[in-house]
């Protein structure tokens, strides 16, 4: 299976390059800067006016201006759809960092309780941004907790008095700031991580899918184009027999109309060919039989030095027939192509039915699943398995992910485990239909033949 270069989904992983969905929206941020500014203004009036506490009022609105300024300077430098560089969103994101600790300065330090908000601008980054700025921010916020700890005014009070709290209980909240600054960061970024991952591999499924489906389509094309082409060609061939007879033989123009009769003739034949192979090819696109499918899956992984069988186990009633689904054709083949990658010597596909149900087993000899891979089998971004000869465990399971996707939407079940066999290893991959679900009906079969030769 492909096995692109590795991308932890932990906290200490990632470059520091940036896609554009990644980097932050201009208008996003704007928004919620003017809510920043919105609310800090009405909280600064509100304690000095509404409650009457001694406040340092015009030193608080100087700062919120500055917030204020770098706002508007934003808007009218760039248009409200512009995605901010890495640069840019670090310097505004720490900025905004700065500015709430002069607030807090000035309004009583680590004893203020707004001094939570202090997470808030590690914890935009940790949505949108790579680690490393990340932990800056996060460090960053941290540290200005600690400077607010010991260095502040006095928090606004009633009378001017002042509030004493316990060095113990302001060691709590410093505690509680830098753990909510740590834990909310890991957890978004982890979330906004997997997101991504999980948002490019469905991408990823679907060119996957629209691939195939243009494949398919390329004969109903082919017998669009020889259907079409099919009258004017009739036209040139009737005309040229025409000038052929009225052409003597000993006019030198005959050798032409003549290589004229000769080459519409051979187009004719040819649009015939390549109207009856799209006949031929609609037919065998459109019905598939149990056996055919899995050989067709299996023919392309042949010659790599790995021994595939097909084995039949259980087999009560006619050999199912199916619609030849692109989905389950891509799906299956990627399971395949991952037994081949990391068996020893060879893989064993074990085709079963029933009257109830449709089995594709696939079995290898290599190291199978570990039991951590097991946990999170379908992940879009995981190690496969563990092999000690693999650099850092092998590939990223993006292959498994969309064969599990593609084959789940065909309406079947499909399981991983492991070998059990004493002194045995490999992987077992399970793919089960319902019969109905997969196979189709008499009825249904002779609609399409009976479609088919009105057709013919």
């Amino acid at each position: 299976m492909d096995q692109p270069a590795r991308t932890n989904l932990g906290f200490g992983f990632a470059s520091t390059t940036m896609r554009e969905s990644q980097r932050l929206r201009l208008a996003t941020l704007v928004r919620l800067r003017w809510l920043a500014v919105a609310g800090q203004t009405a909280t600064c009036f509100l304690v000095a006016f509404g409650l009457g506490y001694p406040l340092p009022l015009g030193w608080c609105l100087v700062l919120i201006v500055a917030s204020a300024a770098l706002t508007m300077l934003l808007w009218a430098s760039n248009s409200a759809s512009w995605r901010l560089s890495l640069r840019e969103t670090t310097a505004v994101l720490a900025f905004d960092i700065v500015q709430l600790s002069g607030l807090l300065y000035l309004t009583g330090g680590l004893e203020n309780p707004f001094v939570i908000l202090l997470i808030v601008p590690a914890v935009i980054a940790s949505a949108t941004q790579p680690t490393s700025t990340t932990v800056a921010l996060g460090a960053l916020a941290v540290a200005s907790t600690t400077f607010l700890a010991f260095f502040h005014l006095p928090l606004p009070w009633p009378n001017g008095t002042g509030l004493a709290l316990p060095g113990f209980y302001l060691a709590g909240l410093w505690f509680a700031v830098a753990v909510s600054v740590a834990f909310a960061s890991i957890v978004i970024h982890w979330q906004a991580s997997e997101a991504r991952a999980l948002s490019d591999a469905l991408a990823a499924t679907e060119l996957v899918l629209q691939r195939e489906q243009h494949l398919s389509a390329l004969d109903g094309l082919a017998a669009a184009a020889a259907h079409e082409l099919g009258t004017p060609l009739s036209t040139i061939a009737l005309i040229a027999k025409d000038m052929g007879a009225s052409v003597p033989a000993d006019d030198p123009r005959r050798e032409d109309v003549e290589l004229l009769i000769t080459q519409s003739r051979r187009c004719r034949e040819i649009l015939k060919r390549l109207a009856s192979l799209a006949a031929d090819s609609e037919e065998h696109m459109a019905r598939l039989q149990l056996l055919s499918l899995v050989e067709d899956v299996v023919a392309p992984h042949r010659n790599f030095g790995i021994t595939i069988h097909v084995a039949g186990g259980e087999r009560d009633g006619p050999e199912p027939v199916t619609r030849r689904n692109a989905g389950v054709l891509y799906g299956l083949g990627n399971l395949v192509e991952n037994a081949v990658d990391f068996a020893e010597s060879e893989v064993l596909v074990t085709v079963e039915w029933s009257r109830d149900e449709v089995r594709i087993t696939i079995t290898d000899d290599g190291p199978g699943f570990s039991p951590e891979a097991l946990t999170r089998i379908g992940d879009p971004y995981m190690a496969d398995r563990e092999r000690p000869q693999r650099n850092a465990g092998g590939g990223l399971g993006l292959g498994l992910f969309i064969a599990k996707i593609l084959i789940e939407r065909s309406g079947a079940a499909i399981a991983f485990t492991n070998r059990r066999d004493k002194g045995r290893t490999g992987a077992i991959v399970k793919v089960v239909w319902p019969r109905e679900t997969f196979a189709i009906s008499a009825k249904e079969d002779f609609s399409e033949q009976s479609l088919l030769v009105e057709r013919t």
